[in-house]
C-alpha cells in the first residue's frame, strides 16, 4: 500500500515459451534515495503458482530508484524440458551449459512517491522484456 510519501512495487512473470506463469523464481528488491545514493537491499520473495510475487517489502520513504533482481537460471534449470523444446525451434546451436542464456535479470526504474509500479517480466530461455503494467 502506498501513501503520498512512498511508492509501491509489484511484479509477476510469464514464461512466454510455454504461455504459463513462472513459479518459484526468487526475486530480490533494492532501493536507493537519489541517483548517487547506495543501493539498500530490502529483502525478497519468490513467485507463486500464478507467477506473482505478492509480498515484496515496502519501499522506504524517499525512494527514488528501485531494482528488481530475478534469479531465472534456477527456474530454467528446473524446467529443462521447456528449454529443450524452445532450443529446438531456434536456428542457432546450443552454446551454453545452463538452462538460460540470461541467468539473471536486473530491472532498475525510477519511482515517485504515491505511485504504484507493477513491473511484469515476460521471459523465455533466450530473452525477456518488461514494461510498466497497471
Amino acid at each position: 500500500m502506498s501513501t503520498a510519501t512512498t511508492a509501491s512495487v509489484s511484479t509477476h512473470i510469464l514464461d512466454t515459451s510455454i504461455g504459463r506463469p513462472a513459479e518459484g523464481v526468487a526475486i530480490s528488491l533494492a532501493a536507493r534515495s537519489g541517483r548517487d545514493a547506495e543501493w539498500v537491499a530490502l529483502g525478497g520473495s519468490a513467485t507463486d503458482a500464478d507467477g506473482r510475487c505478492k509480498d515484496l517489502p515496502a519501499l522506504p520513504e524517499g525512494t527514488t530508484h528501485v531494482r528488481l533482481d530475478f534469479e531465472v537460471e534456477t527456474y530454467f534449470t528446473r524446467s529443462i524440458k521447456t528449454v529443450k523444446q524452445a532450443e529446438a525451434q531456434q536456428d542457432a546451436p546450443r552454446v551454453r551449459d545452463s538452462g538460460a542464456f540470461f541467468p539473471e535479470v536486473a530491472i532498475t526504474f525510477a519511482v515517485v512517491p504515491g505511485e504504484h509500479y507493477h513491473v511484469p517480466l515476460l521471459l523465455n530461455p533466450f530473452g525477456y522484456s518488461v514494461y510498466r503494467g497497471s
